[in-house]
C-alpha cells in the first residue's frame, strides 16, 4: 500500500475560518494516523483575491495549533515548488497534452458573448459553455493564437453518458455527463483555474486523499474526467459537511464569521479550539469529548466524519474552553492571565492567589476583568446587599458583625490567609452564631459585590490588612447611616 500523502492547499484570500482550520485539522490527521506526510500548498492562482499579509496567517496558524507539515513553501520538499503561481509552466504543458489528445481545446470567446450566454441561460436552465470554439477548425485556431487574441482553454467534457465517482464520506455519486460544464482549465492570464491546477498538482505531489468541502462534490465528476484524460490514478475523496453558524446559514469568511485569530482573541485557547473543532463533523465512537492532538492522531478516523451539517455552538465551545482552563497547572493559568489582570488592576497584588481563584470560575480569558474591579477598587454599593434572607443578615447584626470584628482586624499580626480565617471563626464562636451571619456581612464589605471569585477570607488576604480595615469601616458608616 502506498503511503499516505495529504495535503492542505489554502488560498492567501484573508483569515484563517474555522472550516479551513478543520480541513487543515483533519488532513492532517489522516496523514499521522497512517504515518504519513501532511503537504502543505498555497493556491494562489486567483491573484485577484491575494490579501497581503495572509500568507503569515497561515503558516503562523498552523504553527500554534501545533499542524506541523512535512513539505510546504519554506520548508521545501522534493515536489516542489509548493506555490501554485511558481508552477505556471506546468500547467500550461499538461493543459497542451489534454488539447494534442482532444480532451481540451482553445476558446477565444468574448466576455460579451459569454455574458450573453450567462444570461439567456437564466430563462434555460444553469449556465454552460456551449462548445462553440471546439468546433474552430485547426487552421482557425492557429491563426487566432498567432494574432494574440485573447483565449482560455477549456476541458472537453462528453455530452452523452454517466460519470461516477466514490466519496468516503457520500459513497457513488453519479452525474449526467450532459450537466457537466466545460470548464476553464487556464485563464486568459496564463494561470490556470484551481479546478486544473489541484488536479495536476495532487497528482505530481502524490497525493493519496483529498480533505475539501462538500460544495466540491459538483466540481468532482469534472477532475475525475481529468483524472482518466490523463490515465492517472484517483485520489480517495473525503468531502466535508458545511460547518454552520445556525440550521439555515453556512459559517463563512465572507460574512466576517469568527476566525482562528478571533477565537483566541475572544479569550479561547488554541486546544480547546482545535479540540472542538475535530468534533464539528467527526463522531470519536465514544462519550470522551476532550482529545489533545496526539489523542486525535491516535483516534482518527475519516470513516467516522458525518454526512450532515455541522452547527457551530459557541455554548459548547465556551464549555470546553472551561475545561481546558480548569485541567491546566495553576503556574500556565497564571501567566496567561496576567495580562488580563493588568487592564484593571495597577495595585501590586498577589496574582498567583487571584488566580487559585478564577481558574475555576471562567469559561474564557476574557471574562477575567468582569471578576476583577472590586480588587482595585470598591465599588458604591447599596447598602441592602447587607440583607441576605438565607444567611440570616440584617442591617443591624451585619452593623455588630463590622464592629465587632473591626478591632479583631486591627489587633492581627500577622496578615495570612490561616489567621484571617482563625479570626472570623472565632468571632462566629464567641457571637453564637451560624457562619453565614459574620461571613457573609464581611465578604459584602470587602468586596461590594453579590457574588465573587473567594471568600471574605481570601479576599482579606489579597487586598491586604490597610485596604481590608478602610472597607470595613466604609460598611460600618454605611450601616449606621441606614439604621438611623
Amino acid at each position: 500500500m502506498a503511503k499516505v500523502r495529504t495535503r492542505f492547499a489554502p488560498s492567501p484570500t484573508g483569515y484563517m475560518h474555522v472550516g479551513n482550520l478543520r480541513t487543515a485539522l483533519y488532513t492532517y490527521l489522516i496523514a499521522k494516523h497512517a504515518g504519513g506526510d501532511f503537504i502543505l500548498r498555497i493556491e494562489d492562482t486567483d491573484q485577484g483575491r491575494f490579501v497581503e499579509g495572509a500568507l503569515d496567517i497561515i503558516y503562523n496558524t498552523l504553527k500554534i495549533t501545533g499542524l506541523k507539515y512535512d513539505e510546504g513553501p519554506d520548508i521545501g520538499g522534493p515536489v516542489g515548488p509548493y506555490v501554485q503561481s511558481q508552477r505556471t509552466d506546468i500547467y500550461l504543458k499538461y493543459a497542451k497534452k489534454l488539447i494534442e489528445t482532444g480532451k481540451a481545446y482553445y476558446c477565444f470567446c468574448t466576455k460579451e458573448r459569454i455574458d450573453t450566454l450567462r444570461a439567456n441561460s437564466k430563462t434555460s436552465g444553469d449556465y454552460k459553455y456551449d462548445k462553440h470554439c471546439l468546433h474552430l477548425s485547426e487552421k482557425e485556431v492557429k491563426e487566432k493564437l498567432a494574432a494574440g487574441v485573447p483565449h482560455v482553454i477549456r476541458q472537453n467534457n462528453p455530452e452523452t453518458g454517466v460519470t461516477t465517482f466514490h466519496d468516503e464520506i457520500y459513497g457513488d455519486i453519479s452525474v449526467d455527463n450532459s450537466e457537466l460544464d466545460d470548464m476553464i482549465l487556464i485563464k486568459s492570464d496564463g494561470y490556470p483555474t484551481y479546478n486544473f491546477a489541484n488536479v495536476i498538482d495532487d497528482h505530481l505531489m502524490g497525493i493519496t486523499h483529498v480533505v475539501r468541502g462538500s460544495e466540491y462534490l459538483s466540481s468532482a465528476p469534472k477532475y475525475n474526467r481529468l483524472y482518466e484524460a490523463f490515465g492517472w490514478q484517483i485520489p480517495k475523496y473525503i468531502h466535508c459537511p458545511p460547518i454552520m453558524k445556525d440550521q439555515h446559514h453556512k459559517l463563512s469568511k465572507r460574512n466576517g464569521d469568527a476566525s482562528f485569530e478571533d477565537l483566541l482573541e475572544k479569550g479561547y485557547l488554541k486546544e480547546a479550539v482545535l479540540n472542538y473543532i475535530a468534533l464539528l463533523g467527526w463522531n470519536p465512537g465514544s462519550e470522551k469529548e476532550i482529545f489533545n492532538l496526539k489523542e486525535l492522531v491516535e483516534n482518527f478516523d475519516y470513516r467516522n466524519i458525518n454526512k450532515s451539517p455541522a452547527i457551530f455552538d459557541t455554548v459548547k465551545l465556551k464549555w470546553m474552553n472551561g475545561q481546558y482552563i480548569k485541567n491546566m497547572q495553576l503556574e500556565e493559568f497564571n501567566s496567561l492571565a496576567i495580562p488580563y489582570y493588568k487592564k484593571v488592576i495597577s495595585k501590586d497584588l498577589d496574582f498567583m492567589k487571584i488566580s487559585k481563584l478564577l481558574k475555576t470560575r471562567i469559561e474564557v480569558l476574557t471574562e477575567i476583568p468582569n471578576f476583577l474591579d472590586f480588587f482595585q477598587e470598591l465599588p458604591d454599593y447599596p447598602v441592602d446587599m447587607y440583607i441576605h434572607k438565607r444567611m440570616k443578615t440584617n442591617l443591624q447584626n451585619s452593623l455588630v458583625t463590622l464592629e465587632k470584628f473591626l478591632p479583631r482586624m486591627e489587633a492581627l499580626n500577622p496578615w495570612t490567609f490561616e489567621n484571617i480565617e482563625k479570626c472570623c471563626m472565632n468571632l462566629i464562636s464567641d457571637m453564637q452564631v451560624k457562619n453565614g451571619v459574620v461571613l457573609w456581612p464581611i465578604r459584602t464589605a470587602l468586596s461590594g459585590k453579590k457574588s465573587t471569585p473567594g471568600g471574605a477570607f481570601e479576599i482579606a488576604d489579597i487586598i491586604g490588612k490597610e485596604e481590608s480595615i478602610k472597607r470595613i469601616k466604609i460598611g460600618i458608616e454605611k450601616l449606621k447611616n441606614a439604621n438611623k
